[in-house]
């Protein structure tokens, strides 16, 4: 099956059943992405936002159209599934009030700070028999998708060895608050590492042993511009770490990712098997072109054609659609505990300077199979709104 047809060729009529109620906890920058992202799937109706800042609600319930509620209003609401936006450092706070409130949990990732605290949330979820779901959800896109079916159609044999490679200057002259990307919790591995942690796991299964090095380039760096021009940040966490990755079924990985460099000609992923190679395209993004070859053959190149634009919120509709059906979702707490886990490895690896074995381990999430649009009454955006979302 090529995977272009993987999300046209539905199991059978899809059950429009009746919108699942979430609400967000949140009002930063990244909200109105995700509105737009929630928009499209037919099977959730967003029905409030709420801040710890009553004022940041309020802009945002102006801007977006979406009612306002105080925490504690939002907590005692319709919503079955609440969306954490908050910062890291408040990840395991928020989603234990949410759970404790009896609602579903999907947050924005990582998981929680720390691994202790992605733990914390994991039991409780378990004691609440409530769910957990985590970004990203990326992996779910057409490029992730499509990955996956080469990946485990065997054409490129058993995966043995590859590198991912996510190195940039940093979100100090983009972000009109660039300080908490600095702070523990964050940094290149954590905040974009996560990215690359998911896809791969997604593709190869978990992660058995990591190795790292890590440093800080600059322990201050100055805001080049922007409303917080020439402010000073000062540096928490490392900016520059590489990690080597043994996983379960045997591939040795080795993982980059930094905040200090200006530019580079590394591929995003590169996997490489034992009857061939893949490379694939930013895991930070739905979609993009990946390219393949089998042996010493030509390399071809294939772009999916579904999920590959903006879908904030994509994994959320899967979970909804997962709470119907009675099934697992496929971004899920498990899957984040254990990226979690090897992130919080790979930083305590390079500082003990020694390998760090992982204790968790995860299932592959389930492949996106036919109907599944269709299961989530997606609806594509007209190509320009897709550019403005």
């Amino acid at each position: 099956m090529k995977m272009n047809d993987l999300h046209l060729k539905p199991e059978g009529k899809a059950m429009q059943a009746a919108a699942t109620p979430v609400a967000i906890i949140g009002a930063g920058d990244i909200f109105p992405a995700y509105v737009a992202g929630l928009a499209q799937f037919g099977n959730l109706r967003l029905v409030g936002v709420a801040d710890a800042r009553p004022e940041a609600a309020a802009a945002q319930s102006q801007a977006q159209a979406v009612p306002a509620f105080s925490v504690d209003e939002l907590l005692a609401g319709e919503a079955q599934i609440i969306i954490n936006l908050t910062p890291p450092q408040a990840h395991r706070a928020v989603g234990e009030a949410v759970l404790k409130a009896g609602k579903h949990l999907y947050t924005e990732k990582p998981l929680a700070g720390s691994f202790a605290d992605g733990a914390a949330l994991m039991e409780l979820a378990s004691a609440q028999g409530l769910r957990i779901g985590c970004a990203p959800d990326t992996f779910l896109g057409g490029a992730g998708q499509l990955a996956r079916t080469l990946v485990d159609g065997g054409q490129l044999g058993r995966i043995v060895a590859g590198q991912a490679t996510m190195m940039e200057r940093g979100p100090d002259d983009w972000h009109p608050n660039p300080a908490f990307f600095y702070r523990p919790g964050a940094g290149p591995l954590m905040d974009m590492g996560v990215y690359y942690l998911t896809q791969l796991v997604q593709l190869l299964g978990p992660i058995t042993r990591v190795n790292g090095m890590a440093h800080t380039s600059w322990p201050i760096r100055q805001i080049p511009r922007g409303p917080r021009q020439g402010e000073s940040i000062q540096v928490e966490t490392p900016t520059h770490l590489v990690a080597g990755l043994e996983f379960e079924q045997g591939a040795f990985i080795t993982l980059s990712t930094s905040f200090d460099v200006w530019k580079h000609k590394s591929s995003h992923i590169e996997l490489y098997g034992e009857r061939g190679s893949l490379v694939l395209p930013d895991p930070n993004q739905f979609g993009g072109a990946l390219e393949s070859c089998e042996a010493d053959g030509d390399w071809q190149s294939q772009t999916p054609q579904v999920f590959t634009g903006r879908h904030r919120g994509l994994g959320v509709a899967d979970m909804a659609e997962a709470l119907r059906s009675g099934r697992q979702h496929r971004a899920n707490g498990e899957m984040a505990l254990h990226v979690l886990e090897a992130m919080d490895a790979v930083l305590r690896a390079a500082e003990k300077k020694a390998p760090v074995s992982l204790r968790t381990r995860c299932a592959r999430p389930d492949p996106v199979n036919p109907g599944f649009a269709e299961s989530l009454q997606f609806q594509a955006k007209p190509a320009a709104q897709e550019q403005s979302a």
